[in-house]
């Protein structure tokens, strides 16, 4: 165990060194299945999933009103990117450590009738406990809420890892009233994925933005501690 302790701990230092807001790992195991055009070969032997989050602008965030602005589809971009580089700076900390390790990248459709990536980056990140998922199908923080974006390396670096939060939004339901596709519902089981796309697409074009984006729920969200 000495041996997995001492790489998370490497890996972690490294992660927030290079601006990473939250560092958690998992085991793939279970979530193996759900990944989408990705050969088996390249992780039949990858039992590690590394979630690491960026902490959106609080200033951007608010000044989002009932639509996304340019502002916030820039930041949006640039903190993917961000997400990107810190994936690859920690993939080559790992191979030059002998292992193999595949960053995923933070936001790129793969399955556009089903509105997914290569894997839930969210779904990762619940089970490397940086969060719960919330009503509004988003990773919820209980420091940051949803201000926060994610991605993921699968490796096979042995690591200790972590365990879910047992967290949930409780009581808390304000984003059920600003969902301007009126998606979010009581449960997240019962989210309207089409409804929500739906109206991204709307304001990608009335508003001339270039990605399926909304912010308002984000903007909602601060989890269980209040700015």
């Amino acid at each position: 165990m000495e041996i997995e302790k001492q790489n998370y701990q490497y890996l972690k230092e490294e992660a927030l060194k290079a601006g990473a807001t939250l560092f958690g790992v998992c085991k793939l195991d279970l979530l193996k299945n759900e990944l989408v055009d990705i050969s088996f070969d390249s992780i039949k032997d990858m039992n590690y999933a590394i979630s690491l989050a960026v902490r959106l602008s609080d200033k951007i965030i608010e000044d989002i009103k009932d639509h996304p602005t340019k502002l916030y589809f820039y930041h949006y971009r640039q903190v993917n990117y961000f997400l990107d580089r810190i994936a690859l700076q920690l993939t080559v900390l790992i191979q030059g450590k002998g292992y193999d390790a595949l960053p995923i990248p933070s936001s790129q459709t793969v399955n556009w009738n089903e509105q997914k990536g290569h894997l839930s980056h969210k779904k990762i990140a619940f089970m490397a406990g940086l969060g719960w998922i919330g009503r509004n199908n988003l990773l919820v923080n209980p420091d940051f809420g949803s201000r926060l974006r994610l991605v993921t390396v699968i490796t096979n670096i042995p690591l200790s890892v972590d365990i879910p939060v047992k967290l949930d939004c409780g009581n808390c339901k304000d984003c059920i009233s600003v969902c301007p596709a009126g998606a979010i519902k009581e449960t997240k089981e019962q989210f309207d994925h089409r409804a929500c796309f739906e109206q991204l697409d709307i304001f990608r074009k009335k508003y001339n933005i270039g990605h399926h984006i909304c912010g308002v729920c984000v903007k909602s969200c601060r989890g269980h501690k209040k700015y």
